[in-house]
């Protein structure tokens, strides 16, 4: 393969994965969202997805450490990651992979939502006997969006920050969510056919240029304040959105 026969969206994408693993380096979330709005502008969803499987996957499996507490965690999200699975899979059978106009609109809303939310601080409390119940149908809400946009914040995110967990359990419960969310979206991607041998061999492509990022954004961490720098992230995301539903 000579240096003409490389696809023109190579480069930026290199560069994009080490800036959404900067972010992810620097606030511990993000890499998934950032990478997909920002490759969205070059790529059709469905491939900026496919690209996005294996970073999000070992980025996220290494933040599920240590994995002594994983198991009785994972057992608490039990209704979350099966609902996360049920609905990524529902949409992509009666959706298909996101592609075309309407998936670029609904990935710029995901954007907007999860930014906003993220801006206005809201903070929320789910009671122990609701978490019974509520898990699954959010894990289908998330997993709905996750087929549709190829992101799998919203509103897995908001509703794990609900459930009063301590800082590392909740980063851990971030990081397992993240992974089945990971997982369920290669099958879907795979089942209408965006997630190939070549698919697979960009996507590991783009694992050092995460890693190289993340590593970066921790060096970062230590000089900034992670409040104002995830404000500004906010903000940038929100632009994004808005360009994505407008344009």
């Amino acid at each position: 393969m000579t240096l003409a026969s490389l696809p023109p969206w190579l480069l930026p994408a290199l560069a994009i994965f080490v800036l959404a693993g900067l972010v992810k380096g620097v606030v511990g979330l993000g890499l998934p969202t950032v990478a997909m709005g920002l490759l969205a502008l070059r790529l059709p969803p469905a491939e900026a997805a496919a690209l996005l499987v294996v970073p999000s996957l070992v980025t996220n499996v290494w933040q599920m450490r240590p994995w002594g507490p994983l198991a009785p965690l994972a057992r608490r999200l039990a209704g979350l990651l099966l609902g996360v699975c049920a609905g990524t899979w529902l949409g992509a059978w009666l959706l298909g992979a996101p592609v075309g106009a309407w998936a670029r609109v609904a990935l710029g809303a995901a954007l907007i939502a999860y930014a906003l939310w993220s801006l206005a601080g809201a903070v929320l409390h789910v009671p122990p006997r609701a978490q019974r119940w509520l898990g699954g149908p959010v894990g289908a809400a998330t997993g709905l969006v996750t087929a549709a946009t190829g992101v799998f914040m919203v509103p897995a995110v908001p509703y794990l920050q609900a459930l009063g967990l301590q800082r590392d359990g909740l980063v851990q419960a971030m990081g397992l969510s993240f992974t089945v969310s990971t997982l369920a979206l290669a099958v879907g991607l795979a089942g209408n056919a965006h997630f190939s041998g070549a698919a697979l061999g960009w996507s590991l492509l783009m694992l050092a240029p995460a890693l190289l990022g993340m590593a970066l954004g921790g060096r970062l961490r230590q000089r900034l304040s992670p409040l104002w720098f995830r404000r500004c992230l906010m903000a940038g995301l929100l632009a994004l959105g808005v360009h994505m539903v407008l344009g």
